[in-house]
């Protein structure tokens, strides 16, 4: 009997398409630094590759596209002095900014939960498509990190104040909602997943763009499932838009304070739960980002991942909520008004020139 272990992520090309299935689900399919690397080298192979027509992403089993990065190895490797703290975070970009100017059709299918590293796989490409069993979040804040992957790039972009909202309190969006909020392109119901693959990979070489967007759109049309529900943060537009304009954390959390709601409190009750460091960073970050290009979004939060590592919050949030799972993080500092100036400009600010990274 074999004992070798399965491949984490698999390869292969049916007629027209390059099909990627990241093949971890006991672990959710989440990404560590050897499928980054196999995945950007295989992309790079198909862009050049003119059998290949478009290229599609999904994850083993119904439960998970990609529940995020391997954040537990990152954390081991950042204690010990160990270079894959600074590779994973530095190819994973990379490969972020690879899936966003590819010159192929990408179809991601985050058919299950999709986050933080997984959102990186997605939410910069050509397609994204979302079913009901989609679950979509950025819940970095809770580790002590920020969203990356990105975020500070595509999160500003939507609409009013909702980037700002979900990046701060890693509020959950599920099923039709993640398209509603434009993070998916394209929603379908999950017994018409299989029918997708096999319209994709029958598609001609030279579909395109417009052949793809057809099949996505046809198959959109079929589908029922919560076809008349409501966005869910639709009775809370207004409020997300007017308590989350500030342009600092405390500006933020005094509107919270002063909005008599019971939603307002509850989400004050969150933050509160969160890093102040990662709050006050991703704040920067998104406010700083709308206008910012893939590239140079990437490059800033390059540097913030770095000075991540070099502070205690990180370690601490990840051993809280992965490792003990205590949920009861010790934040230093612990209060959002002693996270001082000073320390957030040295977040943002450059690394050694051999540290940068280059895109």
């Amino acid at each position: 009997m074999s004992s070798k272990a399965p491949d984490e992520i698999l390869f292969h090309h049916t007629n027209n398409t390059g099909v990627i299935t990241l093949n971890r689900p006991k672990a959710l399919n989440a990404l560590n630094l050897s499928m980054v690397r196999k995945m950007y080298d295989q992309m790079k192979k198909w862009e050049d590759d003119p059998k290949i027509g478009l290229v599609l992403i999904k994850g083993e089993g119904e439960k998970s596209f990609c529940a995020g990065g391997d954040i537990r190895a990152v954390t081991e490797a950042g204690r010990k002095g160990d270079s894959l703290a600074q590779d994973f975070f530095k190819e994973e970009y990379i490969l972020n900014h690879k899936i966003g100017n590819y010159k192929k059709p990408y179809v991601a299918l985050i058919d299950g939960i999709t986050m933080g590293g997984g959102v990186g796989l997605s939410v910069h490409g050509m397609f994204r498509v979302a079913t009901e069993r989609t679950m979509f979040a950025m819940p970095e804040t809770g580790i002590g990190l920020f969203p990356d992957v990105g975020g500070g790039h595509f999160l500003p972009q939507l609409e009013g104040k909702l980037g700002i909202f979900l990046a701060l309190t890693g509020f959950r969006l599920k099923g039709r909602d993640v398209q509603s909020i434009g993070i998916a392109t394209h929603f379908i119901d999950s017994s018409k997943v299989s029918e997708l693959e096999k319209r994709l990979t029958n598609l001609n070489v030279d579909a395109g763009k417009e052949g793809v967007a057809g099949v996505l759109n046809e198959l959109q049309s079929q589908s029922q499932v919560e076809a008349d529900k409501e966005f869910i943060l639709k009775p809370h537009v207004e409020q997300i838009n007017r308590l989350f304009s500030g342009q600092t954390m405390e500006k933020i959390f005094e509107a919270l304070q002063k909005d008599e709601s019971d939603w307002a409190k509850k989400q004050l009750d969150i933050l509160k739960k969160m890093s102040p460091i990662s709050l006050k960073i991703t704040l920067r970050l998104l406010l700083e980002g709308k206008n910012r290009s893939l590239a140079e979004d990437l490059k800033i939060e390059y540097r913030l991942s770095q000075r991540c590592l070099e502070e205690k919050d990180f370690y601490e949030g990840v051993r809280a909520v992965l490792i003990d799972k205590d949920n009861n993080p010790q934040w230093n500092p612990a209060n959002i008004k002693d996270v001082p100036q000073s320390k957030v400009e040295w977040f943002f600010s450059p690394l050694d020139a051999k540290r940068e990274l280059n895109l």
